[in-house]
Parts: structure tokens; sequence; C-alpha cells
């Protein structure tokens, strides 16, 4: 019989090549009790950290996703595993895999490869998908730098988390400033990039894997990787989307018309999504976020391997879709469809 136990991120990830990826208050636990209590509402069975949980408390619904968690989880009888978590090589998850678990979320080793986005950005040019002219800053060449990029620009960390430490900068002063700042509070590690800054329309794509799923009421196969509708982003903060901690993604983001959806520039940018999803090898939901430029071309700036997955499934939390819920409803999915159809993905774990 199937048992589902959701871990969360526990601790910050080991830096990587002297690049650190910040980590988010709580560590996932608040989507992953979201999933949990929406899963237990649908008759999914759930294991639990505690046998009376309270709505209100996260950690009552997800496993620390450390050996006392996973043990924890395991001796409860958990067979499924769904890593609403921060993924790496050498992550602790990986000592279990040879025990024939199966698994809701990408594979360690990919998330360690592509979650940095200067590497990735280099596969996605290599295999002409358009992504903004970038540059890399190192903590050793900062001082001296010299760019062929124009400004405005956008700087992001290296191992980003959404919108978290991404600054539009409008001249060389400000970006001094940033730098000087970054490096001293070593908040991303020795190393970040500055792209061109694209004043077009902003949107974000949930590219699902191949599988099988249920869309109204019918089992649809997809043999590729395929794109849920995309999202519009507005009421930007000094050009950038604001941190959905901050402000919530119901407040400035909304599905595009059945007009714009059919527009030859998607069109293109979904093919380009879904060919950057074949290239990684994705195993569940990422979540590209893509800008057009002055004529309406649309590059992809950032890929998001572990994209949010909140809902409204707990009282308090009515207001707490997702990117992803957003985009799936405009496909008949409430929230159990969405991660019921995630879990339909799951994949055998062998190490």
């Amino acid at each position: 019989m199937n048992k589902i136990a959701i871990l969360y991120q526990a601790q910050r990830p080991p830096a990587k090549d002297g690049i650190q990826k910040p980590m988010k208050p709580g560590g996932y636990s608040d989507s992953g009790a979201d999933i949990a209590f929406e899963l237990l509402e649908n008759n999914i069975d759930v294991i639990l950290p505690v046998e009376n949980p309270n709505q209100n408390n996260d950690k009552d619904w997800v496993f620390p996703d450390t050996k006392t968690g996973i043990e924890a989880a395991l001796q409860k009888g958990a067979n499924i595993f769904w890593l609403n978590t921060v993924l790496y090589q050498h992550h602790t998850i990986e000592n279990y895999l040879d025990k024939e678990l199966e698994i809701v979320g990408q594979t360690p080793e990919s998330v360690d490869v592509y979650d940095d986005k200067m590497f990735t950005n280099s596969v996605l040019k290599s295999n002409n998908i358009p992504i903004p002219k970038n540059e890399l800053i190192t903590l050793e060449n900062y001082n001296d730098l010299s760019l062929e990029l124009e400004f405005p620009l956008v700087l992001k960390p290296i191992r980003g988390r959404g919108s978290q430490g991404v600054t539009k900068i409008e001249n060389r002063n400000g970006l001094m400033e940033k730098l000087s700042k970054i490096f001293s509070e070593n908040s991303y590690g020795n190393a970040a990039y500055v792209e061109q800054y694209l004043n077009g329309q902003e949107i974000t794509i949930t590219v699902m894997p191949q599988g099988s799923y249920v869309i109204n009421n019918k089992k649809e196969y997809f043999n590729r990787p395929w794109c849920l509708p995309a999202v519009k982003r507005f009421n930007h903060n000094n050009g950038i989307a604001p941190y959905n901690g901050i402000v919530a993604v119901m407040e400035n983001s909304e599905v595009l018309s059945d007009d714009e959806l059919q527009t030859t520039e998607i069109q293109e940018v979904y093919e380009h999504c879904v060919k950057s999803a074949e290239l990684i090898k994705i195993k569940a939901p990422i979540r590209i976020d893509c800008r057009a430029n002055e004529q309406g071309k649309y590059f992809l700036f950032d890929l998001n391997m572990k994209p949010n997955m909140t809902g409204p499934s707990r009282p308090h939390r009515k207001n707490q879709d997702s990117l992803t819920l957003l985009s799936a409803r405009k496909i008949g999915w409430g929230y159990f469809d969405l991660i019921n159809n995630m879990l339909n993905q799951k994949w055998r774990a062998r190490r």
C-alpha cells in the first residue's frame, strides 16, 4: 500500500564552488504542509510525524530531509517520498535510493547541475534557446570590472531562489555598491552575474514532465514535457517581480487571456521551454520565467528546478495559490488535481 512522506528543507545546502544558495525560512514546510493536508482531505495515505497535527503548525505535517527525518518516515511505513525540498549532490535522500522507494521530485544530481544559472544559461544558449546576454562577476574581478553589457542591468545570484536577491541596476555606481554589499555579507557566495534588462512583458511557464495525466476527467498521455498556460506578472517593484514571500502571487499575476495564449510569440516560447525541459530530463514540474524585448520576442531568464507548490488547502491559507496552481486552474485543475497529477509522475528510485 502506498504511504507518502513529504520532506522539507531542514538546513542550508552546502556551498558549491564557492556559490551559496539561500535558504527559504521554514524550508518549504509551508507548501509541504499544504500538500499533505490536501492529500489527506482526499483520502490519500500520508504519513505524518505527529499523531494529532495542528493545522496551523507546518512542521506537524512534514518530515525534515535529514537522516533522522527520513528514517522516522520509513519506520512509519513510508514508501513514497515527496521531495518538497532543495536538492543537491550527496543530499541525504541519496543514501536511501537503494530501498526501492518511489520519488516525487527531481533527481538530486540534476538539481545540483542545473541550479547553477550560469551553467544552465550556457546549455540553453548552445541549443539555440534564446536567453538574455549575461556576464559573470566574481569576488576577485569585481573591483576591476569591465562590462560589455549596457545599463540598465539585472544583478542575480548564481544559485538563486525566485526573485530573492535579484536587483535592477541603473548605473555602474549602483552596481559597485550592490556588489560590495552582497560579497561582504556572503549571502550568495563569491560570484554573481548580470544580464541585460528586458523591458517587455514578463511571463512564467510551468513545464510538466512527460507522462499520463487526467485532464477534464480524461486520461491523456504526453510523450514530451508540456506547458501549463503562461501566467503574466505585473506590479513589479523597480522592474523586478517581488519575492512571493512578501507579496502573494495572486496579487500580481494572472493567466494570459485566450487570445494572448494563441499568439505566435507564446507558442514559440512554449516550444523553447519544452526543449529546455527535455535537455535537463525533468521528472517533476519546473518553472521557467521569461521576458519579452521591445519587439515582443521572449527570452528565458530563469529556470527554477523547484517551483513553489503552496495551495489553499488549510483554512488560514486561502490566498496561497502558487504560480503553478494559477496556471493549472486554466486547464480545469484545482489544487488536489495538480498535486495528484504530480503524484502520478512518481518514479522508482534506484541508487
